[in-house]
């Protein structure tokens, strides 16, 4: 493991104390309080994972797996199927080969979300990590309705030291999307990443503004590879789903950056979001850093929300 991951692991394992106690000390007095593995061990099970916010679906799926395996396996003991309760966690997470696809080719990357979910700092914190992997990166600041949107995204574009195109406040968003994917297509740029409006207290106008800059994109770079990536609060557990679903409605949502996963009590909102809505957890937050966001790995996050510490190897 690297410096940076065992620094993020610890991050994340310290993040997500308030989790562990909410649903892990639950899980184990469930697997030390039963000699027998019946109905009612099932039910106890089922009742800490819901109200550990891993919600109804995922709680299900990982619950009809574990009683497929208990019975395959003639396993009798409680305790000794937790760690296949563990691994059906990690299964229900797993993030598909091709969720990275973005980062080597030429693509555009639109960023949803509300305000005040970390949506601008984590366009910032993308930017800076595709930079330091030598790929050729512009940002767009097309959240125009915000003021201090596109003063915070010229500031993380000065940080990282990519180029960045933004209009005038109150601006239209497309039209700052056309300059800039022109502007990426002139300066070949590898990745556009673009800053958008979330205001989904008006769906209909967001639908429509996020219909005319994909028909600007289709039209002025075709082959560009696409990626539209939901922001989530993972400190409002259940209200991150169901705004991931909303946006659901107004985008082909790729891929979720999760963020605020520091100290929140609710971070088993991560499995329900993946199971719930078959969209990929991508990219994960614990704090304010470049360093502080990294690429979604189950087994990792799985690993720090049951405190197991993995050995090198």
């Amino acid at each position: 493991m690297s410096e940076e991951k065992k620094g993020f692991f610890a991050r994340l394992k310290e993040g997500l104390t308030k989790t562990r106690n909410n649903i892990v000390s639950g899980i184990d007095s469930v697997f030390s309080g039963f000699s027998n593995i019946d109905d009612d061990f099932y039910e106890e099970l089922e009742e800490i994972l819901i109200m550990g916010d891993i919600g109804v679906k995922a709680t299900n799926e990982i619950l009809e797996r574990l009683k497929v395996q208990v019975k395959e396996q003639h396993i009798k003991e409680p305790s000794e199927c937790k760690q296949l309760l563990i691994n059906s966690i990690k299964e229900q997470m797993q993030v598909g080969e091709t969720a990275y696809d973005f980062e080597h080719k030429q693509s555009i990357v639109l960023v949803i979300g509300v305000n005040g979910v970390g949506k601008t700092t984590s366009v910032g914190k993308l930017a800076g990590k595709l930079k330091d992997q030598n790929r050729k990166v512009i940002m767009a600041a097309a959240d125009t309705f915000r003021a201090a949107a596109v003063e915070q995204l010229e500031e993380w574009a000065h940080r990282a030291g990519v180029d960045i195109i933004s209009g005038a406040e109150n601006a239209d968003p497309a039209s700052v999307i056309f300059d800039a994917v022109n502007a990426a297509k002139a300066r070949k740029a590898d990745v556009l990443l673009c800053d958008t409006a979330g205001r989904l207290h008006n769906k209909k106008n967001l639908m429509e503004e996020l219909k005319k800059i994909n028909r600007i994109i289709d039209k002025e770079f075709p082959d560009a590879h696409r990626e539209n990536l939901v922001v989530l609060d993972g400190t409002t557990g259940q209200n991150a789903l169901s705004q991931a679903r909303e946006f659901g409605e107004v985008a082909d949502l790729t891929g979720i950056i999760l963020t605020k996963m520091d100290g929140t009590a609710k971070g088993g909102i991560a499995v329900a979001i993946q199971s719930e809505l078959k969209v990929p957890v991508k990219y994960i937050g614990v704090g304010e850093t470049i360093e502080d966001l990294q690429k979604f790995d189950s087994e990792e996050f799985v690993n720090a929300l049951f405190d197991i510490d993995v050995k090198e190897g």
